[in-house]
C-alpha cells in the first residue's frame, strides 16, 4: 500500500469517527424533540382543539438540529470516501 493510501485510509477512518460523534447527539436530540411534538398533536386533536402550525422555539431547534446531524452525515460520507479513495491506491 502507497504511503497515500495509508494517508487517506487513516483520514477516512478519523473523519468516520468525528462524523459519527457529530451526528449522534443531534440526531437523538431531533428525535426526541420530533417524539414530543408528534404527541403534543395527537393530545390536540383529541382534545378537538385546532393546533397553531406556526414557528415554535421546537420547531426552531428541531431544524437546526437536523441541520447539525446533516453536517456529520457529511463529515461521514466524506470519511467513507477518502476510505474509499484510500483503497484504490494500493
Amino acid at each position: 500500500m502507497s504511503a497515500l493510501g495509508l494517508v487517506l485510509l487513516i483520514a477516512g477512518v478519523v473523519l468516520i469517527v468525528v462524523g459519527v460523534g457529530q451526528a449522534r447527539g443531534p440526531w437523538s436530540r431531533y428525535r426526541a424533540l420530533k417524539s414530543q411534538d408528534e404527541n403534543v398533536a395527537r393530545y390536540e386533536a383529541w382534545r378537538g382543539g385546532v393546533r397553531d402550525d406556526g414557528r415554535t422555539g421546537a420547531s426552531v431547534a428541531m431544524e437546526i438540529l437536523l441541520r447539525q446531524a446533516r453536517l456529520g452525515g457529511l463529515v461521514f460520507v466524506a470519511g467513507v470516501g477518502a476510505v474509499v479513495v484510500g483503497l484504490l491506491f494500493r
